[in-house]
């Protein structure tokens, strides 16, 4: 098998040769390996994907997972000002905003004036747009997508590497997105006191994002995230999953199972307590499974529960084992968890979450080691 079947194996519910190995990244991890301009590898496609290929390369993944695409070619345009400092790069926009690129971690934009969320009360959802021209990937942080070109990244890719290699894309929560727009603090208490408008405001959003995910599966792609990171126990209870997250994100599934493709769910933290709930949107699998004290769910455990539901995609501790571990503590905490994985034959082994910035490069090519001597089936 090559990497693309071994991973659509998987997917499938069947035996692969051996266990895939596929994680995904931060960004501050990637810039430290790559030693890229961080302005470049966020906006520059070309940059973007160049360095993608190689961490591939590098780590011996059996695919790549694109999280940014619809890169624009005119973002130079809105520039009003370009600074370079030991840590970070700084942009002036001509709007009155500034962003401040890192050279570790996820950029830092702030607004000309303070940002006033809107009350959900008086909001009129017709101000929403028809399309979704952006990416909401942090605070205040977000990646605009070129409506001409949505998908250029994921082509490029898919043009260099495709035939062997699983390639993922991404989309975000609809719950992510009403996050955002009315800030986390009201925007959950929202939930108990608008219930019906928030209702209204998630279903907008998802038709969006299902819009957006049937549009990528027409790139080629293998299968796409969906990032939910804010759905998880230290969020929202169980009743509040089922009734805010579980029935918006099972609409999104089912398109994309539709056109043929697999989903799985990214959601961070706590889950154990909505394990088989995450599962009733139809999805193909699941990631990150975050163990404790990041999480609360044990692989073992979550495999008896959910044995041939779908994919488990995980879970080695970002900050515990690859951090803060040796080579050899890395080597022996994978082969605990291909140990488990593979009596259940779903597994795809990866870090719960993503690769922390400053996780050795020698402790992630490890894990190629543990996979490749003991994920053989």
């Amino acid at each position: 098998m090559n990497s693309k079947e071994r991973v659509k194996a998987v997917m499938e519910l069947k035996t692969p040769d051996r266990v895939p190995l596929l994680c995904q990244f931060s960004i501050g991890h990637m810039l430290r390996q790559l030693d890229e301009s961080p302005v470049l590898f966020w906006f520059d496609v070309d940059t973007y994907v160049k360095g993608l290929l190689k961490l591939r390369e590098i780590y011996n993944f059996d695919g790549i997972l694109i999280s940014l695409h619809g890169h624009s070619d005119k973002w130079k345009d809105e520039i009003n000002g370009f600074d370079t400092y030991d840590d970070f790069d700084l942009i002036e926009w001509k709007n009155g905003d500034s962003t401040k690129f890192l050279h570790n971690d996820l950029p830092v934009h702030t607004f000309k004036e303070e940002r006033i969320f809107p009350e959900i009360s008086t909001f009129d959802i017709n101000t929403i747009p028809k399309v979704l021209d952006y990416i909401p990937v942090s605070q205040d942080l977000y990646f605009p997508i070129d409506l001409k070109d949505k998908f250029k990244s994921i082509n490029k890719i898919i043009e260099k590497c495709g035939k062997d290699y699983s390639i993922h894309g991404e989309i975000t929560s609809p719950f992510d997105y009403y996050l955002d727009l009315f800030g986390h603090q009201d925007s959950l208490l929202n939930l108990l006191f608008e219930p019906d408008k928030v209702k209204e405001i998630l279903q907008h959003f998802t038709v969006l994002v299902k819009n957006l995910a049937v549009e990528m599966c027409h790139t080629g792609i293998d299968a796409i995230k969906l990032s939910s990171p804010f759905a998880g126990a230290g969020f929202i209870s169980p009743d509040s999953y089922r009734e805010f997250v579980l029935p918006y994100e099972k609409q999104i599934a089912e398109a994309i199972r539709n056109n043929g493709v697999h989903i799985y769910t990214h959601t961070c933290g706590s889950i154990n307590d909505r394990l088989e709930l995450m599962f009733e949107a139809g999805i193909s699998g699941i990631e990150c499974l975050d163990p404790p004290p990041l999480g609360d769910v044990e692989l073992d455990d979550a495999f008896e529960r959910i044995p041939s539901t779908g994919f488990i995609k995980g879970n080695i501790d970002s900050i515990a084992s690859l951090l803060s571990g040796t080579r050899e503590e890395v080597i022996n905490d994978a082969k605990n968890r291909l140990q488990i994985g593979m009596k259940y034959k779903n597994f795809i082994l990866s870090t719960a979450c993503s690769i922390a910035p400053d996780v050795k490069r020698e402790n992630i090519q490890a894990l190629y080691e543990a996979v490749t001597k003991y994920g053989n089936y």
